[in-house]
């Protein structure tokens, strides 16, 4: 019986990324796109609750088919499992991402949380991200995908786990291999460039710059930096459970009347 793979991303369903991707599995199984309309970066994991979401059918002659999608991506990846899909996908593939998903990028990315949403709905799910915005390397993100996606259509993942991938954007020969890779410690510093429309009214334009923070050895940026493809195995349970006795050493008492 063949395989049935879902792929999803945050670029849009127009962008070279998702085309890679479909390139790169479309013989594994039958495939099938959902991905947004337009661009949907770093949503993180938004749904539609108050507004219509519309999916318009894409066929193209090279077999590529799906819908592009009036959403976020949890919102494509939900929808297709439970609406547009005859049966749940056996696997859901997010990307491929132009630029990380690295360290904290992980939860700002619509990336990640496609897949994540994958996980929650029972489908083994993997985001695959290239680690640059300029002159990306398709080719060798491709062949990274489809040997990850070989292995998990054998053997799965763990029970609610999603493999965050990232891919340096390097040529084949200078890739060094694979690690497994913790969720590097960092944040954003931002700043916003303040501007002023021709109606006179008054803007901002965001930028920053990403910041470590530590437990730099075995993470994920590090990896992508010494040339590794990093794989991450990653859950959102949110709990800081080293915390928890601190919290509860608060021993607070409900004061009501």
């Amino acid at each position: 019986m063949k395989k049935r793979i879902l792929i999803s991303n945050d670029d849009g369903i127009y962008a070279p990324g998702i085309q890679a991707m479909y390139e790169a599995v479309k013989d594994l199984g039958e495939v099938t796109v959902v991905a947004p309309a337009g661009e949907q970066s770093a949503v993180g994991h938004a749904i539609t609750l108050s507004d219509p979401i519309k999916a318009k059918p894409i066929s193209r002659p090279d077999g590529f088919r799906g819908y592009a999608v009036g959403g976020t991506p949890a919102d494509c990846v939900k929808l297709a499992v439970c609406a547009l899909l005859p049966k749940p996908p056996d696997l859901v593939l997010s990307g491929i991402n132009l630029g990380p998903n690295t360290g904290i990028s992980v939860i700002y990315s619509g990336t990640v949380s496609a897949a994540t949403e994958g996980v929650i709905l029972g489908i083994p799910s993997v985001a695959i991200s290239l680690g640059s915005y300029q002159k990306p390397r398709w080719d060798v993100a491709a062949r990274v995908a489809r040997q990850i996606a070989q292995h998990v259509l054998r053997v799965g993942l763990p029970p609610d786990t999603l493999l965050n991938v990232n891919v340096p954007n390097l040529p084949a020969k200078q890739i060094r291999g694979y690690r497994t890779t913790l969720m590097g410690r960092s944040r954003f510093v931002e700043k916003f460039d303040r501007r002023t429309d021709p109606q006179g009214n008054v803007y901002y334009w965001m930028d920053g710059e990403l910041e470590l923070l530590g437990d730099e050895g075995e993470t994920d940026i590090i990896a992508v930096r010494e040339g590794f493809v990093s794989l991450t195995p990653i859950w959102f349970d949110l709990t800081h459970r080293a915390a928890l006795p601190a919290v509860q050493a608060w021993k607070l008492k409900w004061r009501g009347r």
